[in-house]
């Protein structure tokens, strides 16, 4: 019983640390759900309905939002061992005054009413970020988002750039390009050009990061400038660039999103081996996964090239997490960064917890992040990181005579906010 002491004591005093969540979805001008189908219509939800035996029917557009919510709670009891449908319950507890122990059909009407009563206060967005602990929250920007009309002290702005590094070769994502730069893209001296004006926009707006999602067999590499001069002009005449060179493109254009962020000190967050639209068939957001394929080797000629680059690494699968602590150990710039998606589990939160916090310098570790769509989300999951991270210390560190209880709770306080803090230099 004295283990389970010492962790609750822990998670106490963790959960008093001001949180900054260095990844996330959300909109700043619409933060918080205005309805319980906001909360439900996560994709956790919607997939693991629809896994669970729900008709995607209820998910179109013009379906009645109540009626959805009620359809998904309906298939809450086939779901009620997931760390998913227990983020649910923290919101109903937290948010929305829900004082039963189990969430079924039969609790829809209470809870939409609560949640209309709650969400349709003018102070909603403020009482969610109190009592979510959140100091500051990072946005997932497109490089044509306006960043105006909210405070990036407290939504920061980060530049994605997915897009650009797959689909410049697109007509409309060059005219994205040239419309908030006024460069057209035609060469490489053109595309250094838009990038600093980009970069610059960004970084005059608040931004403290750049960000990409990999697909497993993409290897950052650097292109000649006459082949990437060649190839942007070929896509700025006619588009019509074959499956090889569009991989030629977007290694070159990767390259060069690198450099930018070497010249603007801005880290460069890799979220590495996603495989998007494996199951065809599903629901919005509910069909890519990981492949085993993807190992961090392929990333090797980027981190020795940029050595004065900051690399946050998110793997999707935690049987990926050995090689990224082998990564973060022995490269300066590489940065073991929350767990990400599928590995978002306790089972898997503790595993590859236990490895970073046993072999990574302790000042290389992004602990978590959030990836909401909704602030209602933050608390809950980082609910569930602190309570495995106090197990964790409680067991690895402080049992084993490693920290006292002090240094216990200082360590976390790295992991949620001071090392977030000091590498994207918020």
């Amino acid at each position: 019983m004295w283990e389970d002491r010492l962790a609750r004591d822990l998670e106490s005093e963790i959960r008093k640390i001001p949180l900054i969540d260095p990844h996330s979805h959300i909109d700043p001008l619409r933060a918080t759900a205005s309805s319980l189908d906001d909360i439900l219509g996560y994709h956790y939800y919607t997939e693991l309905a629809h896994s669970a035996g729900m008709e995607q029917g209820p998910l179109a557009a013009d379906f009645e939002p109540r009626e959805r919510a009620r359809a998904i709670l309906g298939h809450m009891e086939r779901i009620d061992n997931t760390a998913q449908y227990g983020w649910f319950l923290d919101i109903a507890r937290s948010f929305l005054a829900f004082k039963g122990d189990r969430i079924t059909q039969r609790d829809a009407d209470q809870l939409w009413d609560a949640a209309q009563r709650c969400m349709s206060q003018p102070d909603w967005e403020e009482q969610v970020f109190r009592r979510s602990n959140l100091e500051c929250v990072f946005l997932t920007n497109q490089f044509d988002d306006p960043l105006e009309g909210f405070d990036t002290s407290r939504y920061v702005p980060c530049l994605r750039t997915d897009d650009l590094v797959f689909h410049l070769d697109t007509g409309q994502v060059r005219q994205r390009l040239a419309s908030v730069t006024g460069v057209e893209v035609g060469c490489l001296a053109e595309l250094i050009e838009a990038f600093g004006k980009l970069f610059a926009h960004f970084q005059n707006h608040g931004a403290r990061a750049c960000a990409i999602s990999l697909p497993p067999d993409f290897i950052p590499t650097p292109v000649e400038q006459g082949d990437l001069d060649r190839l942007l002009e070929r896509s700025r005449l006619d588009g019509a660039l074959a499956a090889d060179e569009r991989g030629v493109l977007a290694r070159g254009v990767f390259w060069s999103l690198a450099t930018c962020c070497r010249e603007f000190q801005l880290p460069f967050d890799l979220m590495i081996g996603v495989n998007r639209r494996v199951y065809r068939g599903g629901v919005y957001q509910g069909q890519d996964l990981f492949d085993q394929r993807t190992s961090l080797i392929q990333y090797t000629e980027l981190f020795n090239a940029f050595p004065d680059v900051t690399f946050p690494v998110s793997v999707l699968s935690s049987g990926q997490n050995q090689e990224l602590v082998s990564y973060s150990w022995i490269f300066p710039n590489v940065v073991t960064n929350g767990h990400w998606w599928y590995s978002n589990i306790p089972a898997y939160i503790e595993v590859d917890s236990r490895a970073r916090l046993q072999a990574v310098p302790k000042t290389k570790q992004i602990g978590y992040y959030s990836d909401a769509y909704r602030l209602e989300f933050v608390l809950p999951k980082y609910n569930m990181y602190r309570h495995v991270l106090a197990r964790v210390l409680a067991d690895d560190f402080v049992r084993a005579g490693v920290y006292n209880e002090h240094q216990a709770i200082e360590f976390a306080r790295l992991l949620l906010r001071d090392n977030a803090r000091r590498i994207f230099q918020v």
